[in-house]
């Protein structure tokens, strides 16, 4: 396996794991009553506080971005592309990602879109060295 494929099957845990961690944010699945509304259907969720927010819009952006780096991944993959641009540009996509996520959470804007575009540098360069 390809060390991109490598950082599509991490890109992935940690996409799953943005997802479970803003869930269980936002039902405090870590209480007995957020337990129940964990295991439950989710209806009648209570608001979402400023951090269960973040989280759950850290996810969203995460799983939105995994859409793209994996199609990209899996296109260079599929032609052939073995470019260094290809592998430099996965490993700086993985690594701000996961700089992106506690960014996020924390609530600093400016850093989080600084980081948020050196992740879109990643993908650029990805497909610049597919092309």
């Amino acid at each position: 396996m390809t060390p991109t494929l490598m950082l599509v099957i991490y890109m992935a845990i940690l996409t799953w794991l943005a997802l479970l961690v803003a869930s269980l944010i936002r039902v405090k699945g870590w209480t007995p009553s957020g337990t129940l509304l964990a295991l439950g259907n989710r209806e009648n969720l209570p608001a979402a506080t400023p951090i269960a927010g973040r989280a759950e819009r850290a996810a969203r952006n995460t799983l939105e971005n995994f859409v793209l780096f994996a199609a990209i991944a899996l296109v260079a993959h599929a032609a052939g592309a073995t470019s260094p641009k290809v592998a430099t540009g996965a490993q700086i996509f993985f690594w701000a990602r996961v700089l992106y996520l506690p960014v996020y959470c924390a609530g600093i804007t400016y850093l989080r879109t600084a980081i948020w575009v050196v992740s879109i540098v990643g993908l650029g360069m990805m497909i610049t060295g597919i092309l």
